[in-house]
C-alpha cells in the first residue's frame, strides 16, 4: 500500500469513527425522552455514571496509580470538570427529556460552539471576527425559533417548554466544560481523567440521587430501562468518546468536529422511528438556523480549504 492510499484509508477510518461517535450519541436524546416515564432523570444519570465507572475501572487504575500526584496536584481543576460534566450536563438532558422532545433536545445540544464563542468572549477576553457574531446571531435565531414553535405569540408570551430552557442550561454547561478541557494536564492520562471525574462526578450525584429517590415513585426497571443504563454507561460514555478520540488523532479536531454537527440528523431520524415525534417545518427551519450559523461561526469553510 502506497502512502497517499494509506492516507486516505487512515482519513476514511477517521470519518467513521467521528461519525459512529455521533450516531452513538444522537442516541442519547432518543433514551433520555424514551425511557423518562419509567425513571427519574437523577436516577438514569446516577446509573449511567456508576455504569461507566464500573466499566472504565479495570482498565486504567494502573493509570491512575502511576499518575496519582498529578491527580492530586490537579483535583481542584478534576472536581470542577466532573460536576460540570457528570453531575450537570447529562442530568439536565435527562431532565430537559421529560417536557420537550428528542428533535428539540439534539437541536439545542448542537448549539454549544456558539456558546463557547460567547463565554471566550465575554469571559476570557478572545477577540471574536464579525464573522463569528454573525454566526452566533443567525444560531441563537434557531434556538429562539425553535424554544418558541415558531409562534411570535409564544415569544411575546415568554411561554415555552421548561425542557427547552434546561437543555439550552446544558448546552451553556457543556460549552463551558469544553472551554477549560483545554487546561487539563499533560501529566494526567485520558484514561486517568476520564476515571476521576466518572468517579467524583458520581460521588456528587449520590446525595441528589438519594433525595429524588425518597420523592420519586419506585424505579421501574424495565427491560427498555436497563438496556438505556447499558448503553448509555457503555456506550454513550466511554465507546464514543474513545472513537471521538481517535478521529481527531487522526484527522485532527477542526475536521472531527465537524461531524458533530450531524447529531440533530440522526436523532430526528431516530425520534421519527421510534418514539413517533412528528417532524414539524419549524424544525426544519431551527435546524437550518442553527447548523448554518456554526458552520459561520466557526468558519468552516477556512478549516476546510486552508
Amino acid at each position: 500500500m502506497d502512502k497517499d492510499t494509506a492516507e486516505k484509508t487512515a482519513a476514511i477510518s477517521g470519518i467513521l469513527m467521528a461519525i459512529t461517535a455521533t450516531i452513538i450519541w444522537s442516541w442519547n436524546y432518543i433514551i433520555a425522552r424514551g425511557v423518562a416515564e419509567n425513571i427519574p432523570p437523577v436516577a438514569l444519570s446516577f446509573f449511567r455514571w456508576a455504569t461507566a465507572f464500573i466499566f472504565i475501572f479495570p482498565f486504567s487504575f494502573k493509570g491512575l496509580l502511576r499518575e496519582r500526584q498529578a491527580v492530586k496536584k490537579n483535583i481542584r481543576y478534576i472536581t470542577v470538570m466532573a460536576i460540570l460534566s457528570v453531575t450537570l450536563f447529562n442530568t439536565l438532558v435527562y431532565i430537559a427529556g421529560h417536557t420537550t422532545g428528542a428533535i428539540n433536545l439534539s437541536l439545542i445540544a448542537i448549539s454549544t460552539p456558539v456558546f463557547i464563542i460567547l463565554i471566550s468572549h465575554f469571559l476570557l477576553k478572545d477577540k471574536t471576527s464579525y464573522k463569528g457574531w454573525a454566526g452566533v446571531t443567525i444560531t441563537i435565531s434557531g434556538v429562539i425559533l425553535l424554544i418558541c414553535r415558531g409562534s411570535l405569540k409564544v415569544l411575546f408570551n415568554l411561554s415555552f417548554s421548561s425542557g427547552d430552557l434546561w437543555m439550552t442550561a446544558a448546552a451553556i454547561i457543556f460549552a463551558l466544560y469544553s472551554i477549560l478541557l483545554k487546561r487539563k494536564s499533560h501529566e494526567i492520562g485520558m484514561l486517568t481523567f476520564l476515571l476521576v471525574t466518572f468517579g467524583i462526578g458520581t460521588a456528587a450525584l449520590f446525595p441528589f440521587f438519594i433525595i429524588e429517590r425518597a420523592f420519586s415513585p419506585a424505579i421501574n426497571f424495565t427491560p427498555s430501562v436497563i438496556i438505556s443504563i447499558l448503553y448509555t454507561g457503555i456506550f454513550a460514555s466511554i465507546v464514543a468518546f474513545f472513537l471521538w478520540n481517535r478521529s481527531v488523532e487522526i484527522i485532527g479536531a477542526a475536521k472531527t468536529g465537524i461531524y458533530y454537527y450531524t447529531l440533530p440528523l440522526f436523532s430526528s431520524l431516530w425520534a421519527f422511528l421510534f418514539l413517533g415525534e412528528e417532524f414539524k417545518p419549524v424544525h426544519l427551519a431551527s435546524m437550518l438556523l442553527i447548523i448554518s450559523g456554526i458552520l459561520i461561526a466557526t468558519d468552516i469553510k477556512k478549516t476546510l480549504f486552508r
